[in-house]
């Protein structure tokens, strides 16, 4: 008895002291940590969107567990230029990255950027940094994370493995901010030539002849079963190459789904904030450099554990400028009074430190002291919240060739576009010419339908185009010309010119010689 009493002592101890190792582990794993997932010209094609086409389980998930923002925009549709103004808080124009960064292209932020750059003031906030996946800023100095991982930027499932050690590492006691870049669903890998038509759809990174990723579940869209959106025209070409814009999302998803997995598995799940977005909208003509819905409009899903609220709707107007002071408000390191970091870095010191680009124009004759965005944390807590009354969008470059300035003011009621060159023809990218959907209607001439406008009209554009968005959000009546809305474009250019005011764009100066 004596000896089965010692024994039921000792498995006991042994429990508690399991139970304790493992109740520690717990208690002392880092806390508010932060996964950012940002797609490559992803639209809100989601299940949690209404999107009935796609398959996204694990997204919608989250979208369930936490919330969906309905009006999330990014302020211009170019991956390098968008993706400035997600890791620094400021519109590309005045962060200077006005295009792209690779190539001949050559465009590059301001060296002083680097007192409100993301990955900069998150570390100042204590903590670990790591990148994976496309980068496509500069300067890297700028823009610097302490960990960079290597993935295949087509497997998002690979990608997610190569993160599980930075992840749920315990060798370092911060928390960690993971910026997690998928090169899908961005036109790439050539074109299916098992396609019947004469004009064959790109492969959107998947691989030919319905080839799998490793670790990766397929999933292969009926062209019959997409939806196209408005802007699109609805043609078995434009069909065809949206199954393979669909396979190319359900991918990122799967991996989406691997990372929450990694995160519950060590116990991370709850004391991590997932935010997924994307750059822009989709790589079709309609969207992906423009300005229009099909451009701007982005999915943001974000799951924050310390809030109550699940399965949560937002309505608020946010938008890209804000996802840099939102995260470090988040993580405490925000100065919500001056909107910027608590804890700012001196720019001219750190550069004369390094003994880098003194000589350069670093700041474009006025400083990096404050956000152009602001946090919505607020609204996570109060979903019913508002947020921006109006958003504001700058293009400029998509590559260098494509000079062609856009300026946008966009409300719940109306969204006016400054086509700031109109007298050019719109030009393009050259993955969005060479598109099967776009080549098709083309060759048909300037007559030919492209979504909610013809080719002609596509090509050649006003000055100015007015939509009441409100009723007509799909854009397919310009209003500017219109004589019952001569009143409400004289107060959208007020509007849109007191923003470039506010949000130090150069091109202000065009209102008056252009």
């Amino acid at each position: 008895m004596q000896r089965f009493t010692g024994l039921i002592t000792a498995i006991t101890t042994a429990i508690l002291i399991v139970t304790g190792f493992f109740a520690e582990s717990n208690v002392n794993a880092a806390e508010k940590n932060v996964l950012f997932i940002i797609t490559d010209d992803e639209s809100p094609t989601l299940g949690c969107y209404g999107d009935t086409a796609a398959v996204s389980p694990a997204i919608d998930a989250v979208a369930a567990d936490g919330m969906l923002f309905r009006n999330a925009f990014a302020t211009t549709a170019s991956c390098s230029a968008s993706r400035s103004v997600v890791m620094s808080g400021l519109h590309n124009h005045r962060n200077g990255q006005f295009g792209h960064q690779h190539h001949y292209h050559k465009f590059a932020s301001f060296h002083n950027v680097v007192s409100l750059s993301l990955p900069r003031v998150m570390q100042r906030a204590g903590y670990r940094t790591g990148h994976i996946g496309k980068y496509h800023v500069a300067p890297e100095t700028v823009y610097q994370y302490e960990t960079y991982l290597k993935g295949d930027g087509r497997n998002a499932v690979g990608m997610a493995e190569k993160c599980r050690e930075f992840l749920t590492s315990k060798s370092d006691d911060r928390p960690f901010f993971l910026y997690f870049g998928t090169s899908d669903p961005h036109r790439g890998g050539g074109n299916d030539k098992t396609s019947s038509r004469e004009l064959k759809p790109n492969l959107f990174g998947n691989k030919p002849g319905r080839g799998a990723f490793e670790g990766v579940d397929e999933v292969f869209f009926d062209p019959a079963e997409v939806v196209v959106p408005p802007f699109l025209p609805d043609t078995p070409d434009t069909r065809e190459e949206l199954a393979q814009y669909y396979q190319s999302c359900a991918r990122i998803d799967q991996g989406v789904g691997r990372l929450v997995k990694i995160l519950k598995e060590a116990d991370l799940y709850d004391k991590t904030m997932i935010v997924f977005t994307s750059d822009h909208g989709m790589a079709f003509a309609g969207g992906k450099t423009t300005v229009y819905e099909g451009g701007l409009r982005v999915p943001m899903v974000v799951r924050d554990p310390y809030q109550k609220n699940r399965g949560a709707k937002s309505d608020a107007l946010i938008s890209h400028i804000d996802i840099t002071p939102t995260l470090l408000d988040f993580a405490g390191g925000l100065d919500t009074k001056k909107n910027a970091p608590k804890d700012m870095l001196n720019a001219d010191q750190f550069w004369k430190k390094r003994g880098e680009a003194v000589k350069e124009n670093r700041n474009g004759n006025k400083k990096f002291d404050s956000y152009h965005g602001k946090s919505w944390m607020h609204c996570l807590a109060s979903p019913k919240d508002d947020h921006h009354d109006a958003i504001f969008a700058s293009h400029t470059f998509h590559e260098i060739q494509m000079y062609y300035p856009m300026r946008v003011v966009r409300d719940a009621k109306y969204k006016l576009i400054w086509n700031i060159a109109h007298p050019l023809p719109y030009p393009f990218a050259s993955d969005l010419w060479a598109a099967s959907s776009w080549q098709a209607q083309w060759a048909k001439g300037k007559d030919a339908p492209y979504g909610t406008k013809t080719v002609g009209q596509y090509v050649q554009r006003p000055q100015f185009e007015l939509f009441d968005i409100a009723n007509d959000p799909d854009e397919s009546t310009n209003l500017a010309a219109s004589d019952g809305h001569k009143d409400v474009l004289e107060a959208y250019k007020a509007k849109l010119k007191q923003m470039q005011k506010d949000m130090d764009d150069p091109w202000i100066m065009k209102w008056d010689y252009e």
